[in-house]
């Protein structure tokens, strides 16, 4: 079970709630989300920012330069990038765009993907951006890159050890792991990892604790530990309420984290270094919950987006726990 010093429990959160302390509780960071589906468009330009410096609802962040869903989402310190996805219009999307966290506006257009793609998995340092896999019309096992801090066209950078949509990111300073999915048979349990610096082939780390795809995108990272929300498995084909996490520094299976208030799939994440926000999705589209990164348990209700609701969005974070 994750256990970090100097990182309050969820007894002492609740005191600090009933003294009026709670927005200190949270920490800081602001997230923001690609809505996907946003209940008034299928492919909805709709950026949400959700300030984890205390409970809350979304507002309204700006616009991508083209709406899609099924994109894949990764951050530094200051900017949030939105690669891929599907809008509509065959093939898929290569559009990179970004916006600057910390003021809201529209997105601005990075670059383009080597072959556009979507259902893929994006991950991040502070640095490097990582997108792989998706649909682009087969399954695909690229892993191709982007700096942050420029603009431009993405760069191969490797390629998975199985060819899979539909799954998840997390990482640390180092180290970027990709995990489930949906390969040519079906869901699976892969986890596999790279080290972003580096370019070359993703390697196995284990395991989840079941075969699951579309997994709840975004990365939501301690920069300890890595958590997989939620998802959908093959047979029988349900929506599952699971958490699970990962020691990134090593390798190995998944270890049960908790259960969320009801199945989802297809929702949107991200995370401070201590606070993982989960949005939207296939059940219950508009709420916002949060887990506690530093305590196992169930995950717990923070507000609602701004909108009718997401399905098959992204989230990212300028404080999360892969960011130097």
């Amino acid at each position: 079970m994750p256990n970090y010093s100097g990182v309050w429990s969820l007894p002492t959160q609740m005191q600090a709630q009933a003294q009026g302390n709670w927005p200190s509780v949270f920490g800081g960071g602001i997230a923001v989300m690609a809505l996907g589906n946003d209940g008034a468009a299928t492919y909805s330009t709709a950026i949400s920012q959700i300030s984890i410096t205390s409970t809350g609802n979304a507002t309204d962040f700006g616009d991508l330069t083209v709406g899609r869903n099924a994109l894949a989402g990764f951050a530094s310190t200051v900017r949030g990038v939105f690669s891929g996805g599907f809008d509509g219009v065959a093939p898929r999307s290569n559009v990179i765009d970004y916006v600057t966290i910390a003021s809201a506006g529209n997105a601005t257009d990075f670059g383009d993907l080597l072959t556009g793609s979507n259902a893929l998995a994006g991950l991040s340092n502070s640095t490097r951006g990582l997108t792989a896999g998706g649909y682009p019309g087969a399954f695909t096992n690229v892993i191709q890159y982007v700096t942050i801090a420029s603009t431009g066209n993405a760069i191969d950078f490797g390629d998975l050890t199985v060819s899979v949509y539909a799954f998840a990111g997390t990482s640390s300073t180092t180290r970027g792991v990709f995990s489930g999915g949906d390969s040519s048979g079906g869901a699976v349990n892969v986890i596999q990892y790279v080290t972003i610096a580096s370019t070359g082939n993703a390697t196995d780390f284990g395991d989840l604790t079941e075969a699951v795809y579309n997994i709840c995108s975004g990365n939501i990272s301690s920069g300890v530990y890595g958590y997989r929300v939620g998802g959908r498995q093959s047979s029988p084909s349900t929506s599952l309420d699971t958490i699970d996490y990962i020691t990134i520094a090593s390798t190995g299976n998944a270890i049960d984290f908790g259960d969320m208030a009801y199945g989802l799939e297809s929702g949107a994440t991200a995370s401070s270094s201590t606070y993982g926000l989960i949005a939207g999705g296939s059940t219950s589209t508009s709420t916002i919950s949060y887990i506690a990164l530093s305590t196992s348990g169930s995950a717990s209700f923070f507000g609602d987006l701004n909108a009718a609701g997401s399905l098959s969005g992204t989230g990212c974070c300028n404080a999360y726990g892969g960011l130097a």
